[in-house]
Parts: C-alpha cells; sequence; structure tokens
C-alpha cells in the first residue's frame, strides 16, 4: 500500500515525546505517521517511507522483553534516524555497546558536533538539546563514526553515512532542544530526499476527492456540537457534496453564552448548510435533577446524547453514512501496544453499535494543530477554528453539585464577562485556556451597600 504523499514512518516506543516527533515532520512539510514498533518489515516495506525514525522510550536494551524491530529494516536501504532509545536499540543490535550512564542525563545539555555531521548542517557545532536518558552507547556498532558528544555522553550523537543510518541520544523534536527543528529538517530534506509535499491545502484536495468517490450520490449526517472537530468536519464534507450532507444540532443547553445561535449563524447564515436544531434543553436538565456526583453527570449527558441522536436521527430519513471527528490522536492513542491509557475521554466509544450507518473520519489522520489549519483554509470563523477546549458535557462539569437554570445562568454570564475582560486585555492569544466554575458553596459579599449571600464563582487560567 503505497501513500499519495511522500512519507516517514516513526516507529513507537512508549516514549513521551513520540507524537510530537510525528507533529515535528509534518510541520516541516512531509507526512509521517506512528506505528508500533513491532510492525513486521514487510508492512514497512509496503508504506514506501522515504525514511524511519525510531522514537525515544523507557526500556532499556538489557530487560528482558525489551522492545526491539525487526532487524530486516536495517536491510532496506531506507535512512534511519533512532533518537535517544532508538539511538540504543540500533546501536544494540548492530553489535555495538549499550551500558548504564555513570549520572542519568535529563534537562538542557550542551552538546558539540562534528564539523562532519549531515543532521548539524549550516548549524554551529555548540548546540543545547534535551537530554532524558539512563543508558547511552559506548562503543560504536562496525562502520559508525561518532558525530556529536557532552560531558558525560561522549557519544551523544552517530551515524553511517553511506547506509543513512543517524542517531542521537537527545531529543531534537522538543522546543527545548534549540535547533532541533533544522536537525529533523536535514534529515527529512538533505539525508531522505524529501520534497515537502504534505500541506493543508493539498489535504482538503484530496480530501474532497475521496469523499466525493466514497459517498457517491447518497446522503451523509454529521453531528454538529460547535467544536472545531465537528465543524471542520462539517465544513470539509459540505465541500465536497453540499446539499448531500445534513447536519444535526443538539443544543442541550449546557453551552456558553450565545454558543447555539453562533453555530446556526455560521453554518447555515454563512456557509447555507442544512443543518437541524434539536432544542433539548429540558430534557437534559431534567435528566440532570436532583444529580450532584460529577462521573454521574457525564454518564447521564453522554447517553442521554446518544439517545436523542438516534431518536431524532431516525425522524429525519434515512442516511447512508455517518461522519465523525475522529482525530489521528485518538486513533494511535487506542491502538499503540506501548502507550498507557491516561483517561477514558467522554466523546469515545458514542454512538449505539446497532446504527445503520457507514462511517466517515475525513480528519482521522490529522493531528489537533493540522485541523485547525483545515478550518482556517475552509473559511471557518476564527472564534470556532482557535475555540479552547471545552468538555463535552458542556457547563455541567464546570457547576460543581446538582445542575440548575439559575447555577447555569451564573457560571454562563461570569464565563462571557471572564472572556471579554481577557480580550479588552489583549490576552486572549497568549493564556492557553481559560474559564469559570462554579462551586457547590456560598459566601457573603457586599451590592449595593448591601449584605448578600450569593454563590462563588472561581476563576481558571492557565
Amino acid at each position: 500500500m503505497t501513500q499519495p504523499h511522500e512519507m516517514i514512518v516513526v516507529l513507537d516506543f512508549g516514549g513521551q515525546y513520540n507524537q510530537l516527533i510525528a507533529r515535528r515532520i509534518r510541520d516541516l512539510g512531509v507526512y509521517s505517521e506512528l506505528i508500533p514498533y513491532n510492525t513486521p518489515v514487510d508492512k514497512i516495506k509496503e508504506l514506501n517511507p522515504k525514511g524511519i525514525v525510531f522514537s525515544g522510550g523507557p526500556a532499556s536494551v538489557y530487560e528482558e522483553n525489551s522492545p526491539l524491530v525487526d532487524e530486516g529494516i536495517y536491510e532496506l536501504g531506507i535512512p534511519i534516524l533512532g533518537i535517544c532509545y532508538g539511538m540504543q536499540m540500533m546501536s544494540h543490535q548492530l553489535k555495538g555497546k549499550v551500558e548504564r550512564a555513570g549520572k542519568r542525563e535529563y534537562g538542557k545539555a550542551e552538546v558539540v558536533f562534528q564539523p562532519e555531521c549531515g543532521l548539524a548542517a549550516n548549524l554551529e557545532p555548540n548546540q543545547t538539546v534535551w537530554m532524558s536518558h539512563t543508558d547511552l552507547v559506548v562503543e560504536l556498532p562496525e562502520g559508525f563514526r561518532i558525530d556529536a558528544g557532552t560531558e558525560h555522553a561522549p557519544i551523544a550523537a552517530m551515524s553511517h553515512p553511506e547506509k543513512r543510518f543517524y542517531a542521537v541520544q537527545f531529543h531534537p523534536e522538543v522546543r527545548h532542544s534549540v535547533h532541533g527543528n533544522e536537525m529533523i529538517k536535514n534529515f527529512l530534506y538533505e539525508v531522505c530526499g524529501c520534497h515537502g509535499d504534505w500541506t493543508m491545502e493539498s489535504f482538503i484536495e484530496d480530501k474532497v476527492r475521496e469523499i466525493r468517490e466514497t459517498v457517491g450520490d447518497k446522503k451523509v449526517l454529521c453531528a454538529l456540537s460547535g467544536g472545531v472537530d465537528s465543524s471542520v468536519v462539517a465544513a470539509l464534507i459540505h465541500r465536497a457534496i453540499g446539499d448531500q450532507l445534513t447536519c444535526m444540532f443538539i443544543d442541550h443547553g449546557l453551552l456558553r453564552k450565545d454558543e447555539a445561535e453562533g453555530v446556526m449563524e455560521t453554518f447555515v447564515g454563512k456557509f447555507d448548510m442544512h443543518v437541524v436544531k434539536i432544542d433539548a434543553r429540558e430534557r437534559f436538565l431534567g435528566k440532570l435533577a436532583g444529580v450532584s456526583d460529577p462521573e454521574r453527570k457525564r454518564k447521564i449527558i453522554g447517553n442521554e446524547f446518544i439517545y436523542c441522536f438516534d431518536e431524532e436521527s431516525a425522524k429525519l430519513g434515512e442516511f447512508d453514512f455517518l461522519a465523525q471527528g475522529t482525530l489521528y490522536t485518538d486513533i494511535v492513542e487506542s491502538g499503540t501496544a506501548t502507550a498507557q491509557t491516561i483517561k477514558s475521554h467522554h466523546n469515545v466509544g458514542g454512538l449505539p453499535e446497532d446504527m445503520k450507518f457507514k462511517l466517515i473520519e475525513p480528519l482521522n489522520a490529522l493531528f489537533k494543530d493540522e485541523v485547525r489549519k483545515v478550518g482556517e483554509e475552509l473559511g471557518l470563523p476564527r472564534a470556532i477554528v482557535w475555540r479552547q477546549p471545552f468538555p463535552g458535557p458542556g457547563l455541567a462539569i464546570r457547576v460543581l453539585g446538582e445542575v440548575t437554570e439559575d447555577k447555569l445562568k451564573i457560571v454562563r454570564e461570569s464565563d462571557a464577562i471572564l472572556r471579554e475582560e481577557i480580550a479588552k486585555a489583549g490576552l486572549d492569544n497568549e493564556i492557553w485556556q481559560y474559564f469559570t466554575a462554579l462551586p457547590d458553596m456560598k459566601s457573603v459579599g457586599v451590592m449595593g451597600d448591601a449584605r448578600t449571600y450569593s454563590y462563588t464563582v472561581g476563576i481558571r487560567a492557565v
């Protein structure tokens, strides 16, 4: 199976920066995919990659059952870049020597590159990089040379230029490695010979063509929330098939101020889409009555959304496809053996198994930052494209204790005031996320020279 774009394969060994490696490569104009480290060499060959990256990881090559690649990878004639554990594993498999470091290196380090190092081409020899390792290479595999060293790691980078094998003990993908991006770029363009054909414009062209071929003259249903992912999905599919798309917007009464109106104004008013708005505010608030436990609130809202979507979609007639805003991170995090589950997400596993839809997931190859770029290319308003993360259960999560209409009004108005003031101060692009929450407690205050006893509003800004 060949890809329509030049491709770099990143083999995942469970390191914390692995998705970041793939994102950095894409930012530099080359498509990349993160796949399990134990992918058979024949499968990798089918992908026809221009290069392969071995990621970092928490293991040691001397541990029992330590993750190792199929050694046939080294015979493919494809350039390889090993990062941290990837360097140690490369050395170990090619008969070099790896030992436990006398001192664990974690944090910034000063590395000195040799003039002939291809990864550091056009860079100063002294570079600040980010180290995070316990083992290190102490003897090179046959045919390799030392490309760089630090005070504590004499072999901080190595290469076999004839075979186009390169490896670094540090992490060029993190911003603490000051010129790490340039090193990755040198690997992509100078070592692998990439030309850089991955852009969001080309993605949109490819995806529009693919959607048209897949859907034909059939109909697509999309659950539209007004969030970034569902909005971009709707705009992309609408560009491809126009009125064959129907969007369902369920207003559960838990949105921020003016959000429901904004969704309809954008997608009906500006994009002329067919959007069916379902007023389910009373339905959801009724189900939440008397419920204080946050996990129960999440489950009630998630289940009720499914039931509501199921009931209302049946009234709209027959649809062949259901559009979902699955992202590449959803696939990676659910499908990689070395990844750890941090927390279940309220949007995952959402719809009934007996629904008779075929799925369309046009964003399932994209990271979140790429989705935002696609949204900009499609002409979505900045307020939607750069919308801050907002939980599926909405303001119900930001109201501690029982959810009531009065409490929702307080948190909705206070949140709008906070956003307005932050925007006035010119800080809206500097703060990653900010919102108000309503603790389930009251306090004494003064209003109009009179004593008040009302709810306290909490503010969080990150």
